[in-house]
């Protein structure tokens, strides 16, 4: 593991650094993470305007519904920056950061060509915004084009499950063994304890294997057999992720049983909350003019609030005070006339007071009550996936990522989902555990064996026209010939298992002889049983290009029919990103081939 970021706040283990990039006013690089954030939080207000601070950046690429390479990222200060750039820098910190941490444990290490590199998503992202972050890797100069597999964009559920198959006892926590009413973390009992009563029941069991599949998790994950299945639910900042998967033997590999489903319900969502909370007691109008003429003032009062929202739990007693920065203060009181007491005093919003030692007083229940509509968004999300009929059989849910750590939401999924007899187990290290699952998958990419395609794709082809069969409006008759145009030619269907390295194959000619480019549009929808690209629901989403060599033979190999000349090409789905190689029949050479998802 890499050793703790420098910074931050006082009495808080940073395993990780938070996703904060600071550009010179020049735009240069300067700082990320903790180090990012405290330099622009001390810089003078004045001063402050003209850098690039950003912050929470990750999501905007899951948001963006016309994501491409020119997408544009909004900083603090109201200033725009190329989206692509402002990922580079941060991954290029990330390279330069990783790599002179393996200087200093091994010097003798050559640099080139000794690391795979793994980038993380959200399993939920669309092709598009995985692309864009081997897009960004490029820039960055992490890999090169040539070099591409290199890097692997390992989906972050499937990165967590990984790891969380290769757990033992005492590196898990069982929510389900809380006493009744508990929900404090001390009183949590380790798997490891009612293992040891289940053993201890064993003895006088004769049906033990009965029993292993029965009596808990820890024995269920001490002696997986095939069949296994089990949800993860990674709660990040910006997603809940959720993957189901299947233990095969005898190799221990994994099997997909239902798409990636999720939605964009993070801890940012209690951020926001906050911010809307904030609006209502001084005004929306205010808020925003506060952000944007006092950047760096508004970060202080985000740090204030992140350290308080740690600290929140479900059965916490007393109420929580949050620091207000002088600059706020005097800011409202010249905007406004008045005093922020007295805008507290006006305001309907009444379990927020304010305190005599100058500070927002804001109840326990006000808290969690900031959390609740991400938490509620979360749970309705692992219960819809748990109505499917390729979930049913599910005992048992893995609790991941940094939100994860939130006792109000472990409490809450718990108390949700304990009645549906599913046990939520959390891992000791459950901030890590996608990080740390993300390199066993670098080591074994294979792992993942069965994926299931979230989406049906397909191109638009011309198909004999049937009477009766298909619409006279998609008749089109050519040299005598009756043709059905706008067919929807399916490669793999929405939910489809699509195993790894398994292959759709189709062949295509060019359509002028000496052509060097053939470009097809790619379309997808969610529908499985789509006839037509322009049916409702089925749009555009990239193009397949094949970059074809002059024909063989010259001049005359040129002038031949295109349809002698064939390209086959190989896409495979069963992947974390969406491959294609391609080959010219006729010399058996490989073509360059690629699909962009992000070209309109």
């Amino acid at each position: 593991m890499m050793r703790k970021w420098e910074g931050g706040d006082p009495g808080v283990a940073h395993q990780k650094t938070p996703t904060c990039l600071l550009l010179t006013p020049e735009g240069a690089f300067h700082s990320f993470g903790y180090t990012a954030r405290d330099y622009y939080h001390d810089l003078d207000p004045e001063e402050a305007r003209d850098w690039l601070y950003f912050e929470k950046f990750k999501m905007k690429i899951h948001s963006a519904t016309d994501l491409t390479l020119k997408t544009q990222l909004e900083a603090v200060n109201g200033k725009k920056m190329p989206a692509l750039e402002v990922f580079a820098h941060a991954l290029r910190f990330f390279k330069e950061h990783a790599l002179q941490e393996l200087r200093d444990q091994c010097p003798s290490l050559p640099e080139k060509d000794t690391v795979r590199w793994v980038l993380t998503v959200p399993a939920i992202w669309k092709q598009p915004a995985k692309q864009f972050m081997r897009e960004a890797a490029y820039l960055a100069g992490l890999v090169s084009r040539e070099d591409a597999e290199q890097l692997l964009i390992a989906l972050e559920p499937e990165a967590a499950s990984v790891y969380c198959r290769k757990l033992r006892l005492h590196q898990l926590v069982d929510l389900s063994s809380r006493a009744p009413g508990s929900g404090r973390l001390g009183e949590r009992r380790s798997i490891d304890s009612s293992f040891r009563q289940a053993r201890e029941q064993l003895r006088r069991s004769r049906h033990s294997r009965t029993f292993l599949v029965e009596s808990g998790v820890g024995e269920l994950w001490a002696e997986m057999q095939a069949g296994d299945r089990y949800v993860v639910a990674d709660c990040g900042g910006g997603t809940v992720d959720l993957t189901v998967h299947q233990l095969e033997q005898p190799h221990g590999t994994l099997k997909e049983l239902y798409k990636a489903s999720g939605g964009p319900c993070g801890a940012v969502g209690v951020d926001l909350a906050f911010e809307q909370l904030l609006g209502r007691i001084f005004g929306e109008d205010f808020i925003a003019t506060f952000k944007r003429q006092r950047p760096a003032a508004w970060v202080d009062l985000t740090i204030a609030f992140e350290a308080r929202k740690r600290t929140a739990g479900p059965h916490r007693a007393g109420a929580l005070n949050i620091s207000l920065p002088f600059s706020f203060i005097d800011f409202y009181r010249k905007q406004r006339g008045h005093n922020v007491e007295t805008a507290l005093r006006r305001s309907s919003v009444n379990f927020v007071k304010w305190s005599s030692q100058g500070m927002l007083r804001m109840s326990c229940e006000a808290m969690n009550d900031l959390f609740q509509p991400t938490v509620s968004g979360i749970i309705q999300h692992i219960e819809a996936l748990l109505e499917r009929p390729e979930v049913q059989g599910v005992k048992l849910l893995f609790l991941v990522g940094g939100f994860a750590e939130s006792a109000v939401l472990q409490h809450a999924v718990q108390a949700a989902l304990g009645a549906r007899g599913l046990r939520v187990v959390v891992p000791h290290d459950v901030g890590l555990t996608i990080l740390k699952g993300a390199v066993l998958f670098g080591q074994a990419p294979g792992v993942v064996r069965v994926r299931r395609s979230p989406l049906t794709y397909g191109v638009g082809v011309l198909n004999r026209f049937v009477a009766g069969r298909h619409p006279p409006d998609k008749l089109l008759v050519r040299d005598g010939r009756r043709w059905c145009t706008d067919v929807f030619e399916r490669f793999v269907a929405a939910e489809q298992s699509v195993a790894l390295g398994e292959e759709v194959l189709r062949s295509y000619c060019p359509a002028r002889p000496g052509q060097r480019r053939v470009l097809i549009n790619l379309y997808c929808c969610a529908a499985e049983d789509a006839r037509f690209i322009t049916d409702p629901g089925v749009r555009k989403c990239g193009a397949l290009s094949l970059e074809l060599e002059p024909a063989e033979g010259g001049p005359h190999a040129a002038d031949a029919p295109p349809s002698r000349r064939e390209i086959r090409t190989a896409m495979q789905f069963g992947d974390t990103e969406i491959k294609v190689t391609a080959v010219d029949v006729s010399t058996n050479r490989s073509v360059r081939a690629a699909i962009d998802f992000l070209s309109n």
